[in-house]
């Protein structure tokens, strides 16, 4: 393998890392404005683990059409997607309930 091959390959796989992170992390800022509009809405629902939830699983059919190889990804993967998008939906939210008593 020459140098420029191992380079466009690399230059893929960070291509590919920005992409999965960059989604992950807007999903749980979304799902969070989401959950905040549902418990404004009905404060007694449970309705934010629901969101939070279909934010991971979106996220899949959209990486796969932004050209993001899924049929690839292992289990540590998915556990990251899933890991970004709950704690960016978990302290933005909780950043956003903490002011709001202030």
């Amino acid at each position: 393998m020459d140098m420029a091959t191992e380079t466009v390959e690399m230059d893929s796989a960070h291509v590919r890392s920005v992409t999965v992170t960059t989604l992950a992390s807007l999903a749980g800022i979304v799902a969070m404005l989401i959950s905040e509009y549902a418990v404004e809405a009905d404060p007694s629902s449970n309705v934010s683990l629901f969101v939070v939830v279909g934010a991971i699983a979106v996220q899949f059919p959209i990486l796969k059409l932004a050209g993001v190889d899924t049929d690839d990804f292992s289990t540590k993967d998915y556990l990251y997607i899933a890991f970004m998008t709950f704690s960016l939906w978990f302290v933005s939210w909780t950043l956003l309930l903490t002011a709001s008593t202030v």
